[in-house]
């Protein structure tokens, strides 16, 4: 047994699917069925129960799972050492981010970065879901966070605003009760609401903050965004009231073991550098109010 054979064994007890295994791995869905078969063959046990709804572990795969999983840890450890070491400024770099963090704050100047340093190949990967550093699903991460993990170097850049935004014609006409855009988690009034919107009711839902601004900025009611969103959309008017500051920042993060790789830190100062510069966006002092 190798630990090639246990990444796809890995892959299936966390997807639970052969589909869902090779999304992840980048293979085929045959080459994962025909991998874990082949595993299954060569310790003469099943590993999985296969059902109409996926592959479950079996008891021989549970007392194998912690085994995986230290290998795993050995690998990815070995993996940062390498890659920690390299003192060239080329090859593939990782970078992580929501989207809106992406289409709001970075893309729009990763052009700067790109042009700098030809021999870096720059992978996105947006995601509402925390890229894990430590398997080098990323090597460098944009996150919004009050505090990030110890095992994560970097520092907060800029302090995260917020504000309640609704769109200028949403705003011209007069109504007895506001039209709320809340988050699906929201399963009461957000204190915003009721310090400053007692009488209003709830007309959409979303779990994403891009949706969320389109729905504000098609008049369908009035939301609370990070000033950094909604101020970059010019139909966008913020409402003057004052809210409780948020203990969330702006961070830009990579594993401790990769501090000495060339490429990591020269993106990582690049990234600093043109998140200071969109300060105010962020802060909320570009915000036009109604």
């Amino acid at each position: 047994m190798n630990w090639d054979d246990l990444r796809f064994f890995l892959a299936l007890t966390r997807e639970g699917t052969v589909s869902g295994a090779g999304r992840v791995l980048k293979v085929k869905h045959t080459t994962v069925a025909r991998r874990i078969s082949a595993l299954e063959e060569q310790l003469g046990s099943r590993l999985f129960d296969r059902t109409a709804h996926g592959y479950t572990m079996t008891q021989v795969a549970e007392n194998l799972y912690p085994h995986a999983l230290s290998m795993e840890e050995l690998a990815q450890a070995a993996d940062r050492e390498v890659f920690g070491m390299d003192t060239q400024l080329s090859g593939t770099l990782k970078l992580a981010a929501s989207y809106d963090v992406f289409t709001r704050l970075i893309t729009p100047k990763l052009h700067q970065f790109t042009d700098k340093y030809p021999g870096i190949d720059v992978e996105l990967s947006s995601s509402t879901s925390l890229a894990d550093l430590a398997s080098r699903q990323a090597d460098i991460a944009l996150r919004l966070t009050p505090q990030p993990p110890e095992y994560l170097i970097g520092r907060e850049i800029v302090p995260l605003r917020h504000g309640i935004y609704a769109s200028a014609r949403y705003l011209k006409k007069k109504r007895n009760t506001e039209r709320l855009v809340l988050w699906e988690h929201d399963r009461s009034m957000p204190e915003w609401v009721n310090d400053h919107f007692s009488a209003a009711r709830i007309v959409v839902r979303t779990n994403e903050i891009m949706t969320m601004m389109e729905a504000v900025k098609n008049h369908m009611g009035i939301a609370r965004m990070p000033c950094y969103v909604a101020d970059a959309e010019p139909t966008l008017r913020r409402i003057d009231v004052a809210l409780t500051p948020s203990k969330w920042g702006v961070w830009v993060l990579s594993h401790v073991d990769l501090r000495s790789t060339a490429r990591v830190r020269v993106c990582r100062e690049f990234l600093i550098d043109i998140i200071e510069q969109q300060r105010s966006l962020i802060e909320g002092s570009a915000s036009k109010y109604y």
